[in-house]
């Protein structure tokens, strides 16, 4: 474990070191720009936008994709985390683990997991390194800090972190404000639910501008035991001139969250007792069922970024990003009948078993740089940009107590997973030819990747892949846009995929063909495109959780998904509008193995799991008088499969689910601005469903003479009935 060690170390020296530049780096840019200029809001709104330029896509951009704004989440965003809020985008589905939106949330793009939605917050990575997953419930409320966001379906653009197998989630942290404010949100709901924000800015003064919020949510869950406690925060200084502004941002949170990631097997207990948890479930000395009462995840994680965004001149703008996150925590488990000495633990007089409670650490810090380079002109829009990131994340796992005594500071693991990911690309969108516009992308990137284990030897992995995407958008006329587009992404296996696989994972590579038209009119707008994705070696889920709950990932060889995405946006009539979405899509496994019953046979062409043919959404908004809105939000998600061998076990239903969102503002202008109430009825007509679980196999012999049978089995997700949530709002 020396190099593990030695490892620990670098990081934590490293870090200081990093701290400490970075510091230096935002007073010594603001001592650079002491200057005084005359404001234009019209050159900061353009810098403000320069942040995210390297990763989002714009108007002419040939890419599939749809804009969120803050004020659209902000009507919803009365406690449930942001993949609940973005579920109504076309081609998402999501899920919860505590079954009521507040926890542990996720969603699917396109029928790709978290896993494969690369997210960036202001262009800084945010997917785990190891694991890529996102985990927003380590940024309670971030929804409230947010001024925009931009979900591309598909590989998109490049952008910085792990590759985009489904889609890219860009999200832009709110700036500054000329005039000083301050509000007060409240809210509280079903299951114990209450969220309560403080949020203020003092205004733009001598260039200078601090913003800042203090969240807190808690929630029981609709699953038993499924209590959430979170607090976050979010702090801003800026510094504003006519063609820089400098931003000093630090958001983070901390989380506990009983653990409700096991789902329930027991079909039986499904039907009449949906919200039964299993997590922490033991037996006492007279066989009785008890419940641990601190089976629960702890997670803190702080992010500080430093922006730096420069306008040249007329054509020439630039930004330069250094970033730190720092994160810690663990899960705590209760354990029956295990064997100490696995534990690197005494016997007790003779006895190895004994009940027992176990931490299982993570540490871990990410920091790196990213910069931008853009040359815009009427008709050429260039830019470069990169990212160097690296990544020291430290595995180790305590036990705190066992049935006999309690031990002295052991660990019974202690394992370490490096990454350094570095990335340079450069796009171009030029009109060649009136109306015409051409686009190309190409990134380069490399991984490497060191890590150990006590289910796998040493991994020294690198990874070099070649991202090129090419696209044409064509102007018909003022109301119809065409473009085509075709996009290559590769991708690197997870820290899961090395120890849940008997051989080594490998790479995964994507193509992505897209075939659009835009229709945009004073009263209509109408997006439609047609999708072809091809994969090599995807890493898809099995359906299976290994023994923290985590999914499993197996490579299927060639797979594909194939479909077409319509969304509108329509004025109905004065004060009513309709806004749907619908996906038909076909995502298959090609030739696809499987060991049943002792034989490995090709089952043909398979579903890939979690990934339904028909996803569907509505939003009808009626605005009947100043300041009201209500809005009937429905979505339908249709059957899909928790495996990926077609079978009836790992069926989930189609389901169709509505809620209701009302909001008023009341407008005041005396001393309070106004005050915003608002009220959100989710699953209205309380619809029985279920959007998530897993599927296993496993082979069995019982037979006499004896024969290999596999037996399937299976896991599910109850999601809440009708339940609500109600919140008040004062600006001032």
């Amino acid at each position: 474990m020396a190099c593990s060690s030695l490892s620990f170390y670098v990081k934590k020296s490293f870090s200081r070191t990093f701290i400490n530049f970075f510091l230096f780096s935002f007073f010594f840019s603001l001592a650079s720009f002491s200057q005084e200029t005359e404001k234009d809001s019209t050159k900061i709104t353009q810098l403000n936008e320069v942040v995210l330029s390297s990763v989002r896509a714009k108007e002419k951009s040939p890419i599939t994709f749809t804009n969120i704004s803050k004020e659209e989440i902000a009507k919803r965003n009365l406690g449930q985390d942001i993949p609940v809020l973005l579920n109504y985008q076309p081609s998402v589905v999501t899920t919860t683990d505590a079954g009521n939106g507040v926890g542990y949330t996720y969603m699917r793009v396109r029928g790709s997991d978290g896993s494969r939605i690369n997210v960036t917050l202001n262009g800084v990575p945010f997917n785990d390194s190891e694991s890529h997953g996102t985990f927003f419930v380590n940024l309670p409320d971030f929804a409230s800090s947010i001024q925009s966001a931009q979900l591309q379906r598909g590989v998109g653009t490049s952008t910085n972190g792990a590759g985009a197998f489904g889609a890219s989630l860009n999200m832009e942290t709110k700036s500054y404000q000329e005039k000083a404010h301050a509000e007060i949100a409240n809210s509280v709901g079903s299951f114990g639910t209450r969220k309560h924000t403080l949020s203020f800015g003092s205004g733009l003064h001598n260039n200078f501008e601090i913003n800042g919020r203090l969240s807190q949510i808690a929630s029981d869950g609709y699953i038993d035991r499924a209590s959430t406690n979170m607090f976050g925060y979010f702090f801003n200084a800026n510094y504003v001139k006519e063609n820089t502004i400098i931003k000093l941002i630090a958001f983070g949170g901390k989380e506990k969250t009983y653990q409700a990631w096991y789902g329930l097997e027991d079909e039986e207990m499904l039907a009449n007792n949906p919200t039964y948890n299993i997590a922490g479930m033991y037996y006492d000395e007279n066989g009785n069922v008890q419940f641990y009462d601190n089976e629960t995840d702890n997670y803190w994680q702080n992010h500080f970024q430093l922006h730096w965004s420069e306008k040249w001149n007329s054509k020439w703008s630039s930004n330069v990003s250094l970033h730190y996150t720092a994160g810690k925590g663990f899960f705590e488990q209760y354990k029956e009948d295990e064997d100490v000495t696995a534990y690197n633990l005494p016997d007790f007089n003779g006895n190895t078993i004994s009940d027992l409670v176990r931490r299982r650490w993570l540490d871990n810090d990410f920091f790196g740089a990213t910069f931008f380079l853009n040359y815009n002109s009427q008709k050429t829009d260039f830019q470069i940009g990169g990212a160097a990131n690296r990544y020291l994340g430290k595995h180790y796992g305590e036990v705190i107590k066992t049935q006999y005594y309690t031990p002295n500071a052991n660990r019974y693991y202690d394992n370490f997973g490096n990454k350094d990911d570095v990335n340079v690309y450069s796009k171009i969108s030029h009109e060649i030819i009136d109306k015409v516009n051409v686009f190309t992308d190409l990134q380069y990137r490399m991984v490497f990747y060191q890590a150990d284990s006590f289910k796998f030897n040493d991994v020294n992995d690198t990874f070099r892949f070649f991202n090129p995407k090419v696209g044409l958008n064509y102007q018909f006329n003022a109301n119809n846009m065409f473009y085509g587009y075709f996009g290559i992404a590769n991708k690197e296996p997870r820290r899961d995929d090395y120890e849940n696989n008997e051989n080594k994972p490998k790479s995964e590579r994507l193509n992505d063909y897209e075939l659009g038209w835009k229709y945009a009119s004073k009263k209509i707008k109408v997006n439609a495109n047609l999708f072809y994705m091809k994969y090599k070696n995807q890493l898809v889920l099995t359906g299976a959780l290994n023994d923290v709950g985590a999914p499993v990932f197996t490579n299927s060889g060639k797979s594909y998904r194939y479909g077409i995405e319509i969304d509108a946006q329509i004025q109905l009539v004065e004060g009513l509008f309709f806004q749907p979405n619908v996906t038909f899509s076909q995502n298959k496994n090609q030739d696809f193995y499987f060991q049943r019953d002792g034989e490995l046979k090709n089952l043909g062409d398979t579903n890939i799991a979690y990934s339904p043919n028909i996803i569907a959404g509505g939003n009808i908004t009626y605005l009947p008088l100043k300041g009201l809105q209500i809005s009937l939000l429905s979505k339908y998600v249709g059957k899909q499969y928790m495996g990926n061998i077609d079978a009836k076990k790992s069926e989930l239903e189609a389901y169709f689910i509505n809620d209701l969102n009302v909001n008023y503002e009341w407008k005041i202008n005396k001393g309070i601005q106004s005050i915003v109430f608002s009220g959100l009825v989710n699953n209205i007509f309380d619809v029985k469903y279920i959007s998530n679980g897993y599927f296993y196999t496993y082979d069995d012999d019982f037979s006499n003479p004896p024969a290999i049978t596999t037996i399937e089995g299976a896991g599910y997700y109850p999601q809440a009935g009708i339940n609500f949530l109600a919140g008040m709002t004062v600006k001032f």
